[in-house]
């Protein structure tokens, strides 16, 4: 009796840069592997696409594996997921069915995204956004606002990891003071990083400028809510490149429409953004679509570690596995 070949599915309906990240030779040798580069219309079509496959290539969080996808998932035996966390995975129904999502590194992730957030704050600080905008219409400088030099104002970091240091870094670099605040933050790490540590409270009313760099977790969902965006200096800047429910986000578009603010955002609640959302027509806003990690050097590590995983997976030998409980394994 013939073995039945494997299938693969490669979810690729991003930015359709899979196949030409990596070499997938050796994994086309040994199953069937089908790229879907268009997003599905809704739940049911993603559960039929993809009953007949037994391994599933993720970008990222771009796709939520709940319960009720997964009880639809019947051939499902693994998971290969690009980056190293999620919070989009049912991992107790994994574990239970034996699946293991295994991961991959991205060193220069950290890099990526924290040069999306200064772009996000040199445009929305100078304008940059506006101008383009305004040369592409036919016109010039009229109507372009002119926008605020970043010298010795006052930058605050809520997040001091990998990102937020770097983030950190970047504005030293530009001659501004750099305030940093987070939960579990000390005086000591934010001066290692060269920061200064000041309570939430102080670090939205002093900074001319604000930049998120926290994981999303139940804790620090909804970290910025109504009341601290009120807090804000009147004028002054927001960037957000981590994820988008860190923050209240009728509050702030609520705020934004008062023109005290302004927003440099590369994540947004509900992504993709729907079409008629509020934020597109705000002119007090520098959107980009969750771009911080989207770079050749990123996709090549996240697609070239994806398939040593999965053959890796194939051979009975599991590597990078998130969950090892689903194989029987302690943490």
């Amino acid at each position: 009796m013939q073995k039945e070949t494997m299938r693969i599915a490669v979810l690729d309906d991003w930015q359709g840069v899979a196949k030409q990240s990596a070499d997938w030779t050796k994994l086309q040798q040994r199953a069937e592997v089908v790229f879907f580069e268009e997003p599905f219309a809704g739940p049911d079509k993603l559960a039929s696409a993809l009953a007949d496959f037994d391994i599933i290539i993720a970008m990222r969080e771009r796709t939520k594996f709940s319960k009720e996808l997964l009880d639809r998932l019947p051939k499902l035996r693994m998971i290969a997921l690009t980056g190293g966390r999620t919070w989009t995975m049912d991992f107790d129904t994994l574990n239970a069915r034996g699946i293991p999502v295994c991961h991959t590194g991205g060193e220069k992730s950290g890099a990526a995204t924290a040069e999306i957030a200064l772009g996000l704050l040199l445009s929305a600080a100078r304008c940059i956004n506006r101008g383009d905008a305004s040369i592409r219409a036919g016109g010039f400088q009229a109507g372009v606002p002119s926008g605020d030099v970043l010298d010795g104002k006052t930058l605050g970091i809520i997040g001091l990891g990998k990102i937020g240091s770097r983030m950190a870094r970047y504005g030293a670099a530009l001659g501004m003071q750099v305030l940093a605040w987070s939960a579990n933050l000390t005086v000591e790490k934010a001066a290692a990083a060269g920061a200064r540590w000041v309570d939430k409270a102080t670090l939205l009313a002093q900074s001319d400028a604000i930049s998120l760099h926290l994981v999303l977790s139940e804790r620090t969902r909804g970290v910025l809510g109504a009341q601290d965006l009120a807090l804000m200096k009147p004028g002054a800047i927001l960037i957000n490149t981590s994820r988008g429910p860190l923050v209240d986000e009728a509050a702030l578009v609520e705020r934004l429409k008062t023109g005290k603010l302004t927003a440099g955002l590369d994540v947004f609640a509900q992504e993709p953004l729907p079409p008629d959302h509020p934020l597109r027509s705000l002119p007090n806003t520098v959107l980009t679509p969750h771009l911080g990690y989207c770079a050749r050097e990123v996709y090549a590590q996240f697609y070239r570690e994806s398939i040593e995983n999965v053959l890796a997976f194939l051979d009975g030998t599991p590597t990078r596995v998130l969950n090892p409980e689903a194989l029987g394994q302690s943490r």
